[in-house]
């Protein structure tokens, strides 16, 4: 007879092997039956089958983010995202989203530094509906004076809301625009508030009638579809809409210097809470990383900094006790870089350059022994598993097929990532943490409460009450 906590760990490992084999077989059978294909004008389609339940992710990719933007207009892609739930010839303004709430579907956006999109989840018998709206907001928005001048005071209310009261995001801000020397991953995608101010129509317009075309456009179709189906489907809505020329030219940004000194920064917020520590690197991204070197530094950073097992933790947590939590991960997706980050919240600010040092102790060691073979497993196991399991979400593998083409990757090279991780070895972990976690290619930073004076504590109190 199993004991009944014996029987329980038995039946919930059993559990999670069944589920990670069905995982496995649904993202293999998704792959095997992937269609990639372009239509006459130039749009991208990618079709991802899934049919365990009758449902579909409609995706729409367009190849432009905050880092296309004009100079002087930051903050215009994301405004742009906002407009496109505006009017249209056929659709009254606020009515896209309204409308396929009434059909049981949900829908959302997003804008990065290098691409925006736009989705949709409906029962499959609501797809066709979705591609004429889609193609519809396309090529034939209006967009009145009154539409631009209320979503601007959206986008800015925005700002406040989410930066300008968040000492958190006014530091990341300030921590990219120092890493950053040349680049225009410097701004922020939400864009800087005085420029943010000052977007008009006619730019809006211009923006849009350039950027906003089909050969510029990525559609991903994940669910109970066939890629006969997609094909005809997208053929008839966005098969005819007419390319932008010059649009599909290279995308040409401005590049990074070579560095030579490392950068520090330090900002001081009553609203900071605990003080913490922050250590930006730039590096190559997938897209643009020499063969190898991208899939080293993922596993690089998740045995350093990322969970509760990581040496950076261990030793700052658990062992020394100076902070409350330490962590780093890599911003890897970037089309023409990377970003390595490391940060932790210290028990006291006399703590922080004692942190500092332990990271600086912890790389080191990494360049000079390399990492165990234990750890070695660990990481790339926990980067599989994890791989497997988002696999399941046909939300998930739209996202990360959609993005991938949006960035240059192919699709064979997202495909073979598993593998290109499981080759990962401790030689090349090392390798590149001596060549990437370089102190001249980073910031270092720091986030502290500042007291407030008398003065301003006596204007942020409550009135007394007069009764």
């Amino acid at each position: 007879m199993i004991h009944a906590g014996l029987r329980r760990f038995c039946s919930l490992v059993i559990a999670l092997m069944t589920l990670a084999v069905t995982n496995q077989s649904f993202a293999a059978d998704a792959k095997s039956r992937l269609s990639h294909f372009k239509l006459d004008n130039g749009m991208e389609v990618l079709v991802i089958p899934d049919h365990r339940a009758p449902v579909v992710t409609h995706m729409v990719f367009y190849r432009v983010g905050a880092a296309d933007e004009p100079r002087g207009q930051s903050g215009i892609a994301h405004f742009f995202e906002h407009l496109m739930f505006k009017s249209t010839k056929n659709i009254p303004s606020g009515e896209f989203s309204k409308i396929i709430a009434r059909l049981g579907g949900q829908d959302n956006a997003f804008t990065t530094q290098d691409a925006t999109a736009y989705f949709q989840r409906v029962a499959k018998e609501q797809l066709p509906k979705m591609m004429e709206m889609e193609a519809e907001r396309m090529v034939n928005l209006t967009l009145s004076e009154e539409e631009v001048r209320t979503e601007r005071d959206v986008i800015l209310e925005e700002r406040r809301s989410r930066i300008d009261n968040n000492p958190s995001s006014q530091f990341s801000e300030q921590m990219d625009s120092v890493l950053y020397q040349n680049h225009p991953y410097r701004i922020p995608v939400i864009g800087w508030e005085h420029e943010m101010a000052q977007l008009s129509r006619g730019e809006a317009i211009k923006f849009y009638k350039h950027y906003y075309a089909p050969n510029n456009a990525i559609l991903v179709v994940a669910g109970d579809v066939t890629a006969d189906e997609v094909r005809k489907l997208a053929e008839k809505t966005y098969g005819k809409l007419t390319p932008v020329d010059g649009v599909t030219e290279n995308r040409s940004r401005p590049t990074e210097p070579p560095v030579r000194a490392p950068r520090r920064i330090s900002m001081e917020d009553p609203r900071a809470g605990q003080p913490s520590l922050h250590r930006y690197y730039l590096v190559p991204s997938y897209p643009t990383a020499p063969k190898g070197d991208a899939e080293a530094l993922d596993v690089l950073v998740k045995l350093l900094a990322d969970g509760a097992t990581s040496r950076f933790y261990r030793k700052a947590v658990v062992e020394d006790r100076l902070a409350s939590s330490a962590n780093g991960y890599y911003d890897s997706g970037g089309l023409d870089s990377g970003k390595v980050a490391f940060y932790a919240i210290a028990q006291d600010k006399a703590d922080l350059p004692k942190i500092e040092a332990q990271l600086d102790e912890l790389i080191a060691d990494v360049i000079k022994n390399g990492v165990s073979e234990a750890e070695l497993k660990r990481a790339k196991a926990s980067y599989i598993a994890d791989y497997t399991y988002e696999s399941d979400s046909q939300a998930t593998l739209a996202r990360r097929y959609g993005w991938g083409l949006a960035t240059g990757l192919t699709i064979e090279s997202m495909e073979n990532w598993p593998e290109r991780i499981r080759a990962v070895t401790s030689e090349d972990v090392k390798r590149v943490a001596a060549k990437y976690l370089d102190i001249r290619a980073s910031v270092t930073g720091t986030l502290l409460p500042k007291e407030q004076d008398a003065a301003q504590k006596s204007s942020d109190a409550p009135p007394k009450s007069r009764s």
